[in-house]
């Protein structure tokens, strides 16, 4: 079914389409895990860079209870742990987890009780929550639907896992049916698009869901071009497989060439080799090659192909720009949903469970600009000029615009909810498999590559207040923690910097420790560390005023890190909620985060299992207890009783703590983060210094 839209007349009524819409989603999530033959493969990986299909199956529930969590709209968790061990793992991200040993899977019958219950709860709060229309992304039914198009998004990702299963473990399900139109391939051809001006993104006002990188603007005048009348077929990209192709490396560029080495590719993944034919992995079982469907290929593969034709044919074949694409869709006459019939393209399920022959679906004389498979472009995902996250889940986006992960467009047979709007984005890296496969064009338009600056507000004051400039003769806050902090150690096995932001102090405790994770709620921080870690460097933009900004760039050599780079870890976590694998340290550097929990007490009386005996727990904080960040009736100082008695952060955290702590020393510690050349916010921490007690 189509989405909601987020206008209306009724609240009532609008009710009754979400949670429609909702269940609806909850059950096709629940149907696809029916392709698993039973419940031993719940356990089983299609692919090694992946968590088993366990994880899958619990990660969309827990995906509603942490968002709502996170946005104060409910306050209590179903199943702690599983809200934790389901929550992050599903792009090769360096801080997705996936060491096996960290995780103790539970049972299948486990997770669909808590699956239920996650039910029974979103039912219940779209039948109570106060909202207006149109629902806004302030809105706290915006994160429900948040949640929907998520779990919609997981079932069309979840399919390629199952896809890419050994068939032993499959078994066919009757709402997935397979395309029987096996015809031959059809004769390719280019046709002409007339150049136009482009302007992408959409406005805030827009009454459909979006995610964060669809809002805001980016125009671009787009020369005319030829194009593909049709997808590339497995007809089509058979000549490049009996010409040698995956051979050749003249064809594939450093990336393709390491991902030829890597997985010992000759011929397309779902393809199968017997003797001198080629057979089809579909979903649920082994075909004859469907020479008229569309090739299912990851963006190195399509990019080889490029190449290889263009050297075949003296022409220069690219993939299509994003802007190009749009020059096909408008060409189209397409219309957004819900206008747009499912019936018009192979699209949600409407015809098959697969892809189909790349003729069948015209638009204005060019076929499958939307359906059957997503179509690889050469453009890496780029945020719009007015980009702004969505607190809720600040890393939908942010980590994606690294240059490394290429726009897909134009949806498959398996997308629905927001995959298939107009203004969609989804990016993958570019060896990574999905229902995809592409079209070409001859274009003389350049491809233009940029230089990666941080440019989110927010991360790029942290990385000036980590890594740039002391201002009004402050020292570094994070260098200035650390150091005292190892005062107080005794032991320097491993250290733990919670709430690590951009990660400065992660590496300065690595000076000293043998291992040291850094730990942080938002993806976002995390990975400027990540970055410096692994590329040496970090590039980001401080505001001068107005637009006006300064570039600045930090390189690991200029820090001194070299030779301790590979000691430090960085992790996306809860400090409420953390993993039970995040243990057994002889130091907790917790960082300006005590007043930013949703539940700082339950942080507190927890820590101590995190540290070893004689370990030490350092705190920091400015105690500015808000609402935003802290519901009141959780916050441990701040506050004035019903009697009027004044409670204090620090005493409270000694009637916490005393009982598994003694308290060693407390200091003040100031600290500047600047917001433009002349803005700055000038605050001061108490650092509190303790030591875990022995048995």
């Amino acid at each position: 079914m189509y989405p909601v839209r987020l206008d209306g007349e009724s609240v009532e009524e609008k009710r009754r389409e979400i949670k429609e819409y909702f269940n609806n989603t909850y059950n096709l999530y629940e149907k696809v895990f029916e392709l698993l033959k039973d419940e031993s493969v719940f356990y089983k990986k299609s692919e090694p860079t992946r968590h088993p299909m366990i994880f899958y199956y619990g990660h969309t529930a827990t995906f509603f209870i942490n968002k709502l969590i996170n946005m104060k709209i409910i306050f209590q968790r179903i199943n702690p742990e599983f809200e934790s061990i389901f929550a992050v793992g599903v792009d090769e991200m360096a801080w997705d987890d996936m060491e096996e040993t960290n995780y103790k899977w539970p049972e299948v019958s486990e997770v669909k009780r808590y699956r239920d219950q996650v039910r029974e709860l979103v039912n219940h709060l779209i039948d109570t929550m106060d909202f207006t229309l149109p629902i806004e992304d302030t809105s706290a039914m915006w994160i429900v639907l948040m949640g929907i198009e998520h779990e919609r998004i997981h079932i069309e990702t979840s399919l390629v896992l199952h896809r890419q299963m050994p068939l032993e473990f499959i078994q066919e399900v009757d709402e997935f049916p397979i395309c029987e139109n096996f015809s031959k391939a059809v004769q390719n051809e280019l046709l002409a698009m007339e150049g136009s001006e482009v302007v992408l993104g959409k406005s805030k006002k827009h009454h459909l869901y979006g995610w964060d990188n669809e809002y805001g603007e980016y125009k671009e005048r787009v020369s005319s071009f030829k194009v593909s009348k049709y997808l590339v077929s497995n007809g089509e990209f058979m000549e490049f497989v009996q010409d040698g192709g995956y051979e050749k490396g003249e064809y594939w560029d450093k990336e393709g060439q390491e991902f030829l080495k890597r997985s010992g590719a000759k011929h397309p993944h779902f393809w199968i080799k017997e003797g001198d034919t080629y057979k089809y992995r579909a979903l649920s079982k082994i075909i004859s090659m469907p020479y008229s469907w569309p090739v299912d290929v990851n963006a190195l593969e399509a990019e080889a192909f490029c190449r290889y034709k263009s050297k075949k044919e003296g022409v220069n074949y690219t993939l299509p720009s994003e802007a190009e694409y749009r020059v096909l869709y408008e060409h189209s006459g397409l219309q957004d949903i819900p206008h747009l019939h499912e019936s018009r393209a192979n699209i949600n399920f409407y015809h098959y469970g697969s892809a189909c022959p790349v003729d069948e679906f015209a638009f204005n004389g060019i076929y499958d600009v939307i359906g059957n498979v997503w179509q690889w472009s050469s453009t890496p995902i780029r945020p719009f000029k007015g980009f702004e996250v969505h607190p809720a889940y600040d890393d939908f986006s942010t980590p994606t615009f690294d240059e490394k992960h290429a726009l897909i467009l134009g949806a498959s047979w398996a997308s629905s909810g927001n995959l298939i709007m107009k203004h969609s984005r989804y990016a993958f890296r570019k060896h990574f498999f999905q229902h995809a496969g592409f079209r070409y064009v001859v274009s003389s338009a350049e491809k233009k590559k940029e230089e990666i600056y941080e440019t989110d507000d927010l991360v790029s004051q942290y990385c000036e207040f980590q890594y740039g400039e002391c201002y009004f003769c402050v020292e570094n806050f994070a260098l200035t923690c650390s150091n005292i902090a190892l005062k107080y150690c005794k032991n320097f096995t491993k250290a733990l910097d919670l709430g690590c932001a951009t990660g400065r102090a992660s590496f300065e405790l690595a000076k000293s420790f043998e291992k040291v994770e850094g730990i942080d709620f938002s993806a976002r921080f995390i990975g400027v560390g990540v970055k410096l870690r692994d590329e040496g460097y970090i590039a980001y933009t401080t505001k001068v005023e107005g637009e006006i900004v300064q570039n600045k760039k930090v390189t690991l050599e200029e820090l001194g890190y070299q030779d301790i780079k590979n000691k430090v870890s960085f992790w996306q976590g809860d400090a409420c909620n953390l993993k039970p694998n995040f243990s057994g340290y002889d130091l907790v550097l917790a960082k300006n985060i005590l007043d930013r929990l949703y539940n700082p007490r339950l942080f507190l009386e927890s820590i101590d299992k995190r540290i070893n005996e004689e370990g030490i727990l350092v705190l920091t904080s400015p105690y500015t207890w808000q609402e935003e960040s802290t519901k009141k009736e959780f916050w441990i100082g701040g506050y004035y009783d019903a009697e009027g008695n004044a409670h204090k952060t620090m005493a409270e955290l000694q009637r916490i703590l005393s009982e598994k702590f003694e308290l060693l020393h407390t200091e003040d510690i100031e600290f500047v983060i600047q917001e433009t050349q002349r803005k700055y916010q000038h605050s001061i921490a108490q650092m509190s210094i303790w030591r875990k007690k022995g048995v």
